[in-house]
């Protein structure tokens, strides 16, 4: 693994993983419409991300907004470009992702205070009704989904997905899990790492941090997906089993010998096919009963 502390290694890691993205990645449907924003909330705060767009979807009333993974340092919207045109695709929707900024120059809690300021953005100033969005995130980013929907300011959108979500940011879920079957990609401690450069020195039982999912707010309705082969199946099940615990719905899928994010990587996992058509079908399902609830009210 290279040096995520040197620059020239976290340079590199950068480039090597958004290549592999692209490589292995579902093709960017011809037609994909892709629309930058940059601007300042009335209170002063930045948002940068993009909307993405598939051919042929024209959607204002719905939308998903998307928190990619990286470890907090690696990954971008334009990495994350080809799987967020292929959930709109399949979803009908458009797919807004913010551009949180990364570690190691930005640390806890840069992340989750940009994913709260694109939260607020969509719904205070493009006018989404939160009961009409989904809230989707991979990996790291599935951690900062968690976190903004346990905020008792923030209401609850249709539903949550996360694909193989940390959840505990000590590892040590995923370093039993590692004694047990070592994930033939990603070390533990080599994730660690990563994540320590966002972390830092902050306290890792901080309630950012450590997500108290059981004793806190009661999430949205939400899907959970995980490899079976991969280091973060262990804090798939324990979130499932603490939303559940707290009174919420969670539909948990392990995948069977799949890896980390199985999903942005259809040429690598033909597995990733019926898994994304899955999710497609959830966030619809999840949609259609906001509606039929609306209506019944």
């Amino acid at each position: 693994m290279l040096p995520f502390d040197r620059a020239w290694g976290l340079w590199l890691s950068r480039r090597i993983l958004a290549a592999l993205m692209d490589v292995a990645g579902p093709a960017l449907g011809g037609g994909t419409r892709v629309e930058s924003v940059d601007t300042v909330l009335a209170d002063g705060r930045r948002l940068v991300g993009e909307w993405v767009r598939a051919n042929g979807v024209n959607s204002t009333s719905s939308a998903i907004y998307y928190i990619h993974g990286s470890g907090y340092a690696l990954c971008s919207p334009r990495t994350h470009r080809r799987l967020t045109s292929w959930l709109s695709r399949l979803t009908g929707l458009p797919v807004f992702v913010v551009a949180y900024r990364l570690a190691p120059r930005h640390r806890f809690p840069t992340a989750a205070d940009d994913v709260r300021t694109g939260w607020d953005w969509l719904t205070s100033v493009h006018g989404l009704a939160p009961d009409r969005m989904v809230i989707a995130g991979d990996s790291a980013g599935g951690h900062l989904a968690v976190d903004l929907t346990l905020d008792d300011d923030v209401a609850h959108p249709a539903s949550l997905v996360l694909l193989s979500p940390l959840f505990d940011m000590t590892f040590g879920l995923a370093r039993v899990r590692e004694e047990l079957r070592p994930d033939p990609v990603i070390r533990v401690r080599d994730a660690e790492r990563l994540v320590k450069l966002y972390c830092g020195q902050s306290d890792l039982a901080h309630p950012r941090l450590t997500l108290d999912v059981a004793g806190g707010r009661t999430l949205p309705r939400t899907l959970i997906h995980a490899g079976g082969a991969e280091f973060l199946v262990a804090d798939a099940r324990a979130l499932a089993s603490d939303i559940r615990g707290a009174g919420g719905d969670c539909h948990l899928q392990i995948w069977p010998d799949q890896m980390h994010v199985f999903h942005a990587l259809p040429r690598v996992s033909p597995e990733a096919r019926p898994a994304m058509h899955a999710v497609a079908r959830f966030i619809t399902e999840s949609l259609t009963r906001t509606v039929a609830d609306r209506r019944a009210g």
